[in-house]
């Protein structure tokens, strides 16, 4: 199913302010584990994830030229992805609340994912950017939508928590400069 509304004049640019990345901030889109002490009993302040639906891939993910700005945006619908930079350095990630429905309902922007599900795509003036710096990871909730790793420099090293085959089957992509003529800079 195509979207409506496909822009053909110019993008523009829209500057997004960053938000550090806290349990608080972050708690709608998932949950930001920071470092706790050996032994301490699982809890709440451990990712819940969701590997349910295929087999777990963990793996250092090489990143190279990933500039401050954006204009895609995927979420994934089976799984409860997980990121953090190797060595605690700062990176940004811009998100959307989840949207997928449980089917096609009645409203009036519902696609269907080439993955199956049905969606709502992400608004504009729903995205944040988040800043995280330090030693933490972030754990997505099932289908938030991400644009990123972003980062200063030439390449960054990220841990990756996500299925074997995420970004074969579960990769649902929306582009804002096809559909909203929208070109997201992050702006520090």
């Amino acid at each position: 199913m195509e979207l409506s509304g496909e822009s053909n004049s110019p993008p523009t640019t829209t500057k997004l302010k960053p938000i550090e990345a806290t349990s608080e901030s972050f708690q709608e889109f998932g949950q930001v584990i920071e470092p706790s002490p050996d032994g301490l009993e699982f809890g709440p302040q451990d990712a819940q994830l969701n590997l349910s639906q295929g087999i777990p891939r963990f793996y250092i993910m090489e990143l190279q030229g990933r500039p401050l700005k954006f204009s895609t945006i995927t979420h994934h619908a089976s799984v409860t992805q997980c990121l953090g930079s190797i060595g605690g350095h700062v990176w940004y990630l811009g998100v959307a609340k989840p949207s997928i429905l449980d089917s096609k309902e009645t409203e009036r922007d519902v696609v269907q994912s080439h993955c199956g599900h049905f969606y709502v795509p992400p608004a504009v003036d729903e995205v944040r950017v988040f800043r995280i710096s330090g030693p933490k990871f972030i754990k997505l909730h099932l289908g938030t939508w991400h644009a990123g790793p972003l980062f200063e420099g030439d390449s960054m090293d990220f841990y990756n928590l996500e299925l074997s085959n995420t970004n074969v089957v579960d990769h649902t992509t929306h582009s804002f400069k096809k559909q909203n003529g929208v070109i997201f800079s992050v702006e520090e």
